[in-house]
């Protein structure tokens, strides 16, 4: 049985400053799924922590995002807490806490990587959150959590939100209907080291934007942008959905 190296955990709790007063739930926050499948007798794995833990991390961040940027509108501060709560950046936090050593795991899943991927290092971090939680109150876990994200907390207070055009246009058109919006470079000029190129939006063949770009990617970007940055978007959508075009581009 894949057990992992560390059967002690004082040494994790000392890196997470946080010592549980029931260390069971320490252990179910960090037993994988495979190890139950694998060995075939009943474990508690971390799945329902995972559950808990994911719900109360978004409480207590989405609390601190709204204490510290003040004036940031719904759609700001949900592009932040996305950012902060992306597979990717809890997987960075729990790799800085170790917590891949201290996985429970079937020994299948080990050999296959699972105490590096990515998905089981984030799932592990909100079960330990959770876990947390039900052992020490909402104020220990809000502890652990803004210990956790000091760095990315002070990183979202210095530098812009990685934003994306793209994306955030598909989720608009997404809440209306299902067919995704269409990309078309319409142009481009230069030499190829310096070319131009020009790219349109459509949705249901209605015209949304237009950009510019030194790549066609980049222009398709740009054009996402200017679309979102129409006063009339919504009412364009909706007008493309109640009365598709074909054969050109409307408005």
């Amino acid at each position: 049985m894949g057990s992992g190296p560390a059967h002690r955990m004082e040494p994790l709790e000392s890196l997470i400053e946080y010592t549980f007063r029931n260390p069971q739930m320490l252990t179910e926050a960090l037993t994988h799924a495979s190890l139950a499948y694998e060995t075939q007798r009943p474990h508690c794995d971390n799945q329902r922590l995972e559950f808990l833990g994911d719900s109360v991390l978004q409480l207590i961040l989405s609390n601190e995002l709204y204490l510290r940027m003040k004036g940031a509108d719904e759609g700001l501060l949900t592009k932040a807490r996305s950012q902060l709560v992306s597979t990717k950046a809890l997987s960075c936090i729990a790799r800085q806490q170790n917590l891949g050593a201290y996985l429970l795991m079937g020994r299948g899943e080990e050999i296959n990587g699972g105490r590096n991927r990515e998905s089981t290092l984030a799932d592990v971090f909100e079960a330990l959150t959770g876990a947390i939680f039900l052992d020490g109150g909402l104020v220990a876990a809000q502890n652990f959590v803004l210990r956790s994200f000091a760095g990315d907390l002070e990183t979202l207070r210095t530098s812009p939100l990685e934003l994306n055009p793209k994306g955030e246009l598909q989720e608009i058109i997404q809440s209306i209907g299902n067919t995704p919006p269409s990309y078309t470079i319409l142009s481009s000029d230069g030499p190829d080291h310096l070319k131009s190129f020009i790219a349109l939006v459509s949705w249901l063949g209605a015209e949304l934007g237009r950009g510019t770009g030194r790549s066609k990617k980049e222009a398709e970007s740009e054009a996402a942008r200017d679309a979102l940055n129409q006063p009339d978007l919504h009412a364009r959508l909706q007008r493309a959905k109640s009365r598709p075009k074909e054969g050109g581009y409307n408005v």
